[in-house]
């Protein structure tokens, strides 16, 4: 724990004007963020007595080592800085919206040549006309279900639509009426753009009107004795009234504006927003947070608009914003909306009326998502907690290990040998900082060998970022890395585990040994009888079968397998699919590629000559004798046999079938989330 005096600066050194500053921890970590109209006066109600502080402001002082600061302008541009470097540094006192998932929106592709109507998740790309959020994406399927009969607008694939071309034949939708079919030329790429966009104006809560003129010609129709037409106009005009049904509409004037709730107690928030477009709820979302600092009603509004807004431009900004509390001050954050928007923005709280009633709406159903996370999280944190205190209890800590680290090793019969670095913190996955290692000291199969070799690397990693910060100079921290950041392998475990018995953990803790590092405890978990080993000990620490402590050393233990026998099986997969043309200096995948375009095939490159090479464009002599020199080296492999026919397959099908694969670099950061393996002839 840090004495917030050792780290205040200096009386006069603070500007008295509006900036930004970060709080960081002995390993340079930002831990905090935070904006002011005053730095000078804002950064000096930190450095007060620790008993007049705010119990969650005191732990974030007493975590801290360092703060530094940015002078800024404007308070809009502090609040726009703010919200950039909570984005980029992920401070771990700052409040974050967490959100479980990323919600759907109902999207429409205007900026391909025939617009397709499809559910869409994730980033917003350009030229998409988007709808919502949804909570569900089968909402978004039943409205579309229901429009398809009046706007019979395009939902197929790319492949499925070019099938279609080539075939002369449109797929079921457009044989059922609910795809004007303009893969076959039903209608041209105006009729069936403007039907887009009449999808789209439909959506948009311009109901009436087009609901009026499909009435209007079916009475004609009738008139005309055109009886199956205005049968059909009919029951289009009952499935428009159906979708309406499912967004009642809330306020009578059209309104578009986003409504935003909160419920909170003293240690958690729960928002929930309302998107209300042409007068109708479009869309619904909400998160949860811990209230790691200490926060005002409109402090929370003011981050839940940095989440909402912080991305957004144009139109996804509404007219108007309404709130339970307005932020102080509100003008900087009214301005930025503005910004965002291109036009005014009002950000208020209503106070009569419709408006008054919906928020008490999204009021309730704040209350009852704040309500139904404590349920579940209750039991979530005392496991947790409890587990980790058992794990400290049975290994003889000081305290709870918070930052566990879990090493596998995995191998196919010595081959391909590579490691895994999982890592959970108080209990929860951090798969940002899960890496992954090639084994490079020696060839062939030793399990304790090669966890020594990981160990060894991963903390030698550790000392340098140590040394880089200045940590063993003057206590001074300095960067890292360009953006001020350091990474990768700059922060210790309390607990390191590997996957192994009594010789594993004894590798790993002479790797530390001889690194010198003694404040890092080392345990090992086999894998017949579920037994802790602790290094030096004859016998193992048996945990009970129902202890919580065990579960979580096996989650940690079978997450690093899962992650180490994934890299493996990427890296052999690559390996199968090796080339001689790989071995040939200066040839990239472009003139790969053409070489096979041009012969048809591997076997066929093999047998070719020199002079027929050089007939590939853009391949010269001195490369088609490379080439040619390539595959004399060569050994002819052995023939590959499709296992479900019993026929042996050429070269070129063997490429074609192939997976593909990637293998980062050793101790490289990686997505983690590939489903469970469990262990054949692999290791």
């Amino acid at each position: 724990m840090a004495d917030p005096s050792s780290y205040r600066p200096k009386p006069g050194q603070i500007p008295d004007s509006p900036g930004v500053y970060k709080f960081r921890d002995e390993h340079h970590r930002v831990i905090y963020v935070g904006k002011a109209k005053s730095l000078r006066q804002r950064l000096a109600s930190y450095f007060q007595d620790l008993s007049g502080l705010h119990p969650r402001t005191r732990t974030m002082v007493t975590t801290a080592a360092s703060v530094e600061w940015t002078v800024v302008s404007t308070e809009v541009e502090a609040l726009q800085l703010e919200y950039s470097w909570i984005k980029e540094f992920d401070p771990r006192f700052n409040v974050k919206y967490r959100d479980d998932k990323s919600y759907p929106y109902l999207a429409v592709t205007l900026n391909e040549q025939f617009p397709r109507v499809q559910v869409m998740r994730g980033h917003k790309k350009k030229g998409v006309r988007y709808f919502g959020p949804y909570g569900h994406a089968w909402a978004i399927r039943d409205t579309v279900d229901l429009l398809l009969r009046a706007f019979p607008v395009r939902t197929c694939s790319a492949g499925v639509f070019r099938n279609a071309e080539r075939t002369g034949r449109p797929c079921l939708l457009g044989y059922i009426g609910k795809c004007s079919a303009p893969c076959v030329g039903r209608v041209s790429a105006e009729e069936h753009r403007e039907l887009s966009e009449e999808f789209c104006d439909f959506m948009a809560g311009r109901t009436g009107t087009y609901i009026r003129r499909l009435e209007r010609r079916m009475a004609d129709a009738a008139e005309d004795m055109e009886y199956e037409r205005a049968a059909r106009l009919r029951d289009d005009i009952g499935a428009l009234k159906k979708a309406m049904e499912k967004s009642a509409v809330v306020l009578a004037d059209a309104t578009d504006a986003d409504l935003i709730a909160l419920a909170e107690d003293e240690l958690e928030a729960a928002v929930q927003i309302f998107h209300v477009r042409g007068g109708r709820v479009r869309g619904q979302r909400g998160w949860v947070t811990d209230k790691v600092e200490a926060v005002t009603t409109g402090d929370l509004v003011e981050h839940a608009l940095q989440q909402l807004y912080g991305e957004e431009t144009g139109d996804s900004v509404p007219k108007e914003v309404l709130v339970p509390a307005l932020p102080d001050p509100v003008e900087p954050v009214q301005e930025w909306l503005t910004g965002r928007r291109g036009s005014n923005v009002s950000l208020r709280i209503p106070q009569r009326g419709d408006k008054k009633a919906l928020m008490e709406t999204v009021q309730r159903n704040a209350l009852q998502a704040l309500g139904l996370h404590k349920t579940k999280r209750a039991s979530d944190l005392t496991t947790r907690s409890r587990a980790l205190e058992e794990i400290a209890e049975a290994l003889g800590l000081d305290s709870a290990p918070l930052r566990v680290e879990c090493y596998d090793i995995s191998h196919l019969q010595g081959d391909d040998v590579v490691a895994s670095m999982v890592v959970f913190e108080d209990g929860l996955q951090r798969k940002s900082e899960y890496r992954r290692f090639q084994i490079k000291g020696f060839e062939g199969q030793d399990d304790v060998r090669s966890m020594h070799e990981v160990i060894t690397r991963r903390f030698k990693r550790y000392l340098g970022e140590k040394e880089k910060t200045g940590e063993w100079a003057d206590g001074e921290s300095g960067p890292t890395e360009e953006d001020g950041r350091p990474k990768r392998f700059a922060y210790p475990p309390q607990l390191v585990v590997v996957d192994g018995g009594k010789p594993q953990v004894a590798a790993a803790q002479r790797a530390l040994d001889e690194l010198g590092i003694d404040d890092i405890a080392v345990c090992g978990l086999a894998k017949r009888l579920e037994e802790v080993w602790l290094p030096g000990e004859d016998d193992p620490v048996v945990l009970p079968r129902t202890s919580e402590g065990l579960y979580l050393l096996q989650r940690v233990r079978d997450e690093a397998h899962r992650f180490a026998i994934t890299y493996q099986r990427a890296k052999r997969a690559r390996r199968f699919r090796a080339s001689p043309l790989d071995d040939v200096p200066g040839l990239g995948e472009t003139r790969k590629q053409a070489l096979i375009k041009h012969f048809g095939s591997v076997k066929n490159l093999r047998s070719a000559t020199i002079d027929q090479i050089c007939e590939v464009p853009g391949i010269g002599r001195k490369t088609a004798e490379a080439v040619a020199v390539a595959f004399a080296r060569a050994a002819p492999a052995a023939p590959a046999v499709n296992t479900a026919t019993g026929e042996i397959m050429e070269d070129e099908e063997r490429v074609e079938e192939a997976p593909e694969t990637t293998a980062g670099a050793a101790g490289e950061p990686v997505s983690a989330g590939a489903p469970d393996e469990r262990r054949g002839q692999e290791r």
